[in-house]
Order: structure tokens, then C-alpha cells, then sequence
């Protein structure tokens, strides 16, 4: 199999910006494992998470958004208020398989997400994790 062409690892770290958090119409999809962590972390019944924060997408689940587009848990003051509990698709960003395709749309991405090539380098072995666990 051939070199990814990040091979060197690329660098991101988030800066809770929102820019992938709300603004335009998106799915968030939600898994009852992930329900469960966000219900823990928020001291709620799982119930509860999952009727008033998720809604129904064809068979899948995805977080409600708020009337402008951000998700239900982003504050546009506070940042992500569920960071340490966010579901595996916010904590693979921005290291999905289309923005993964080449350098152009990494850098594409990068244009919107202040994040990209900015702070810790994340090995190749790593981002691979990450497309990865999307796939799933």
C-alpha cells in the first residue's frame, strides 16, 4: 500500500471556533453508545438525551441543531459545552476521508478551520485511526 500523502503527519489542534459546530444545516450522527456518554457527562437520563437532543434521520439519529444551524451543545461564548463527551464524527474532525482525499482538499478544509496546521502534529498512523473509526 502506498505512503498516505500525510505521511509526515499534519498539525491541528482545536480552538472550539464553532466554524464545523453550526452555521449551515448538518448531521451530527449519533450512535446509543455515544447517547449514553453525552447522558453521563450532562447527568441526565439517557432517555432524556436522546428524545430532546437527538432527532431521527432516516434510520440513524443525529444531534438537533438550534434554529441558526449550530448544535444544540455549541454556546458561541462558551465553545462545545459537551467537549469531554462529543461524538466520535467532532473528535475525528477534520480528520475525515474527504478532506483526507489529497493536499487540495486538506487545504480546503483548512481555509475554513483555523485549526488546521496549527499546533500539535498528528502522526499519519494517527489520522488513519481517525478516517478509520468513521467508517464504522
Amino acid at each position: 500500500m502506498a505512503e498516505p500523502w500525510f505521511k509526515d503527519g499534519l498539525h491541528f489542534t482545536c480552538t472550539q471556533c464553532g466554524k464545523c459546530c453550526g452555521g449551515a444545516p448538518g448531521f451530527v450522527w449519533v450512535n446509543d453508545e455515544e447517547i449514553a456518554a453525552l447522558a453521563e457527562f450532562l447527568g441526565e437520563p439517557t432517555e432524556t438525551v436522546f428524545g430532546f437532543y437527538t432527532r431521527r434521520e432516516g434510520s440513524r439519529r443525529t444531534l438537533r441543531e438550534k434554529a441558526n444551524y449550530d448544535c444544540i451543545f455549541y454556546d458561541r461564548e462558551k465553545g462545545c459545552t459537551v467537549y469531554p463527551a462529543r461524538p466520535r464524527q467532532c473528535r475525528t474532525w477534520p480528520f475525515w476521508e474527504t478532506n483526507m482525499k489529497n493536499e487540495q482538499t486538506w487545504e480546503r478544509t483548512a481555509e475554513g478551520c483555523p485549526g488546521c496546521n496549527q499546533g500539535d502534529l498528528i502522526p499519519s498512523d494517527e489520522i488513519l485511526k481517525r478516517i478509520a473509526v468513521m467508517r464504522v
